[in-house]
Formats: structure tokens, sequence, C-alpha cells
């Protein structure tokens, strides 16, 4: 499985002449199909200059924490957000200094310390500094804190030493980078997913649909192959590429979509609603284009059988979660449908007009409702985007699930 597809790599430069192994480290990441953007300390631009990332990543370099463009463009908490991980390569010793002591002088340091993003350090200095206490016990923190650490290596260095401190191949750093994505969760578990759209059709060239993008739901699929899981993903019209090693059911319609679900949870230990289903269906489809006649037009509608709750009431021992998209009383809302339809979890979102978060987003907020025991307890997740909310939501998920 290519864990980097898709994933959206922060790649920070610190001052070292390692640096110009990251237009090559680039390049490969690309490869794999990742989407690359990129911060440059002041030092890293004596090194390198700007304009050679810039040209490999065809996106513009972000290096000054104050710049009034930038932080009208994507500013620095923006950035943060966008990550699915944040690379630091090379991770100069002065670089990890500033992590371990959390400073913010500037964009890299500051962006850090903003991202929720798993960091990973790859270390590149001379093998004196490498070796040196101060650098070992800072070190030692950054393994305490559980962030991932790539190298150094061996061998001969640029100042003419032989030692360790260099920095990974770029061949390695790539290869062990996936391993960040990959964790055994949810192995042996088997997990049906439903995401997107449907539609309902009017005629054969209309249909009532909705806003649903599939983002949030094909991001919870990944997150759970990366965690072990075997998964069925169940998908309204979407113009998304599925994930690798997923078994995918392309559907149009609710009734579609319930007939898919119902047969691919008999064996499943882990249901996820997150399909923005149409709660209504028109009774009569026409069979030909209906003709703009009349200023008015009367469309008599029936409701769709409700997948969550069917799956839900029929099948005690599948942990099921749904989705609840509100635009006002979210919490209030969520909590009967938790209720209602006998569900262990639900992930509600705000999908308002004032929303920056949900249908057609790259971000996404949620407050999560569960059942614990005799009581419902509440879990917030702040916005961050929905690649890293995946990860965080399959987390708590395989946490409460009963194994």
């Amino acid at each position: 499985m290519n864990l980097l597809r898709q994933k959206r790599i922060l790649l920070g430069i610190s001052g070292g002449i390692a640096a110009y192994k990251s237009a090559e480290l680039i390049r490969r990441l690309q490869d794999q199909g990742a989407d690359v953007r990129i911060i440059m300390t002041s030092s890293a631009m004596e090194f390198v200059k700007p304009l050679t990332y810039q040209a490999l990543s065809s996106y513009p370099i972000h290096t000054d924490l104050l710049d009034p463009n930038a932080e009208a463009a994507m500013g620095h908490i923006e950035l943060a957000r966008w990550a699915d991980v944040f690379v630091i390569a090379p991770a100069t010793a002065n670089t990890i200094a500033q992590i371990v002591h959390g400073e913010a002088n500037d964009l890299l340091s500051t962006v850090i310390l903003a991202s929720r993003a798993p960091l990973v350090v790859v270390p590149a200095m001379n093998q004196a500094m490498w070796a040196n206490a101060a650098t070992q016990a800072n070190m030692q923190t950054l393994r305490e804190r559980h962030i991932n650490i790539l190298g150094p290596d061996s061998g001969s260095q640029a100042c003419g030493d032989v030692g360790e401190g260099r920095m990974l191949d770029v061949a390695d750093i790539v290869a062990q980078l996936g391993d960040v994505f990959k964790n055994d969760q949810l192995a042996g578990k088997h997990v049906v997913i439903t995401a997107g759209p449907t539609r309902e059709a009017i005629d054969p060239v209309r249909y009532i649909s909705n806003h649903s993008s599939g983002k949030m739901g094909y991001a919870l699929a990944q997150a759970a192959l990366e965690a072990g899981a075997a998964v069925t993903l169940i998908s309204g019209p979407t113009q998304l590429t599925t994930p690798e090693r997923a078994t995918t059911v392309q559907v149009i319609s609710a009734l579609d979509m319930h007939k898919a679900a119902s047969d691919a949870c008999q064996d499943a230990d882990i249901f996820i609603a997150c399909a923005a289903v149409a709660d209504y269906r028109p009774i009569d489809i026409a069979e030909q284009k209906i003709k703009k006649n009349d200023d008015e037009m009367s469309i008599s509608l029936t409701k769709n059988p409700d997948i969550l709750a069917d799956i839900s009431h029929s099948h005690d021992s599948l942990f099921t979660v749904g989705f609840a998209a509100e635009t006002h009383d979210l919490i209030k809302h969520a909590t009967g449908k938790l209720e209602r339809k006998k569900l262990n979890m639900i992930i509600a979102n705000n999908v308002g007009a004032d929303s920056s978060t949900g249908f057609n987003t790259d971000d996404n907020a949620v407050e999560v409702l569960y059942q614990d025991k005799t009581s419902i307890k509440q879990q917030s997740f702040a916005q961050c985007s929905k690649t890293i909310l995946a990860k965080q939501l399959i987390t708590f998920i395989a946490e409460k699930h009963p194994s």
C-alpha cells in the first residue's frame, strides 16, 4: 500500500548543507503522489535559493513569519492545519533545540507549535554536534514526546569528518515516512463505511442531491486501512479517487446504498455511516425528460429507508457510528439521533452557511457523542484537515470499540 499517496506533506528545511538533499526529497515524495509545500528558515536560504524548491514543488515557498502577503493567503495557522504530516529535513541541532524548548521566533518554529499533524524530525549535523550531550538530551526529549525521528546516518560528512550525524538518504526517508500513517489499531476488523451523496432521480437528466463531496468518508476509509482494517467503502457519486486496497461499491440512490450496506454489514465489526443520504425520493420517475412548460412543477416525494437505523437495529453486535450534519442546535439534534437510532457513537458537525467546515471543505471540526455505560459523553475534535481528523476519529473509535 502506498501510504503517501494524496497525503499533504509540509516540509520544513533548516540551515544545513544537507538542504541540497531536500530537492531530491521533494521529487521522490511527489513520485509517491504526495502534495508537498515548503517552509525555509533564513539560514536554509543561504544554502539553497527558494526558487529551486518553488520550481520543484510548483508552490510559493514560505519563509517569513510576518509576511503580509503570505498571511493574507495561506497564513501560518492555515499552513499548520493544511498538513497531514510535518517533516523537518534537514533538522539542524538549532532547530531540534527550538522544538524541544517550544520556541516560536520564526515561521518554521511557529508552525511546528501550531500544527497537530504528526511531526517527523530528520537530524543532520556534524558528528561532534550530534554526539554533544545537549543534543542527545534534546533527542531523548523528542522520543519521550513520541515525535518521529528518522536517522541520522553514519559516514563521511561535508566538513571532512566521518561519523554519525549525516542526513538519512532520501530513499530511506521516503520508505520510512509511510510508517507514520500505519498502525494496527483495527487489525483483523472489518469496517464498512458509507460516503458521499446519493442521487434520487426525477427524470433521466435531473435528480435530487446535496453538497456532500465524500472527502470525510474517503479519509475515514484510508485511515481505517492504515489502522489495519479490511474496509468496504460504499460510495455515492463523487470525484474522488478510491483508496487502494479498499473494497469499493459504487452506488447512486439511497435504495442502492441501503442494499449495499446491509449486505456488507453481515460480517462487519464496525459500521460508519458518513454518507449524506437523501431523506426523500420522488414517488414517480419520469421515463423521459420533463419539458419546461408550466411556471410551477410539483414533485411528490416518499421517505427513503433510514440505512443507519435499520442496520443498527438488526445487528446487535455491530459497533455503529453515525454522522449528524446540522445547521443549528448541533448537540441537541445529534443526541436525539444517537438515542433514537440506538447508536454507539455519533459524530456531529456544523454545515451551516457561516461554517468554514463540513461539505466541500478540506477541513472539519466535530463533536463526538458516545454511549459510555449508562451515560452519554462528549468529546471535541478541533478544526484540522479531514485526513488528520479521520486518523483521530479512527483512533477514538478503536479505543471505544469492544475488542
